[in-house]
């Protein structure tokens, strides 16, 4: 079976993302797993790579998230068996234990070849199961944006039953963030400009919604609204411009999970809020293989299903990318292989 995958064009762009041949994938080496490729999703760190604003090298194969089928497995696997589903992860050499603060050179899609292709063979644990009854398509959306909300409510703050969380708008982290704090028993709070989405936001369960165009002045908005106490976690996802009223929202001694940099990279920051609080303003960027086994049993535990807003051929990634680009989609958008 012929190879397919798209390759970043020259200069990168969505519209210079093109199609090609590659050569058969060897048979599994020990350790190594043959998968049939089946789906993945888009995130804005994709986005990135493919627009060169992350330099990746000239014709990457991009997409972190890949999910699919094993067709044969190298010697000595034994954590997987043909005909297992899979699921790729984000950092292929961060295993457990602390950050290894290497950047993305391990990251499929920018520092070495992703998953925007038919087939691959790579070391086992590369990737983990997928939970029960997922199809390949939900699988795909969990190696960044399932595990970066994970990872910011359940292992760098320790949310529980009563706790208050805030998300921001309705991409791929922000849903799952509100889907898994709703599932551990939080009160959560979501921002958006669309009153639509606002709308859908209730129906996965928000209890508090606020228009932040209509109220820019949304962190003392999120405070009357929790009662005149802050929240106790906020999914940042965007940045420098945003970061100011996330930290009004916040109670003090609470967590800032800073995710994204959706409004900028750098810019002037209330460092004043941030003193006179005690906040814990923390930096983070997805998570490990073994925190994504734990989020595994999570969604096993609680029957949580991922939002999935469109679906999109792998011929038209650049296509997912433009409406990605919209802002128009609620929840993840995913590419069938």
């Amino acid at each position: 079976m012929t190879v397919k995958a798209i390759r970043t064009g020259t200069p990168p762009t969505f519209d210079t993302l093109h199609l090609v041949d590659l050569p058969d994938c060897p048979p599994p080496g020990p350790g190594e797993i043959h998968v049939r490729l089946r789906a993945s999703s888009l995130n804005y760190h994709d986005l990135n790579v493919v627009i060169g604003v992350l330099k990746a090298d000239a014709g990457r194969i991009p997409m972190s998230d890949g999910a699919g089928e094993v067709l044969a497995v190298g010697a000595g696997v034994t954590e997987f068996k043909p005909g297992d589903s899979v699921v790729s992860t984000f950092f292929t050499d961060w295993d457990d234990g602390a950050p290894r603060g290497t950047g993305f050179s391990s990251t499929p899609g920018d520092g070495i070849d992703g998953y925007a292709r038919t087939e691959v063979t790579a070391p086992a644990q590369w990737f983990t199961h997928v939970p029960i009854g997922y199809s390949h398509a939900e699988a795909a959306t969990l190696t960044c944006a399932g595990l970066t909300a994970w990872r910011a409510l359940f292992v760098d703050d320790a949310i529980k039953l009563g706790s208050t969380v805030l998300v921001q708008g309705t991409g791929g982290v922000s849903i799952f963030a509100l889907q898994f704090a709703k599932a551990a028993g939080a009160r959560v709070i979501a921002t958006s400009s669309s009153e639509a989405k606002l709308e859908r936001l209730r129906a996965l369960g928000a209890d508090e919604t606020i228009n932040y165009k209509a109220d820019p002045d949304w962190g003392t908005k999120v405070v009357q609204l929790n009662g005149g106490r802050g929240v106790d976690c906020v999914i940042e996802v965007g940045g420098v411009g945003t970061l100011d009223q996330s930290m009004i929202a916040t109670r003090v001694g609470g967590h800032v999970a800073l995710i994204g940099i959706l409004t900028g990279v750098a810019g002037p920051v209330q460092t004043v809020t941030l003193m006179r609080k005690s906040l814990r303003v923390q930096g983070m960027i997805v998570g490990s293989r073994a925190q994504q086994l734990a989020m595994i049993a999570g969604i096993n535990a609680s029957g949580i299903r991922p939002v999935i807003s469109d679906h999109f051929a792998l011929a038209d990634l650049g296509a997912a990318f433009h409406h990605q680009a919209s802002g128009a989609h609620f929840g993840k958008i995913v590419i069938d292989i």
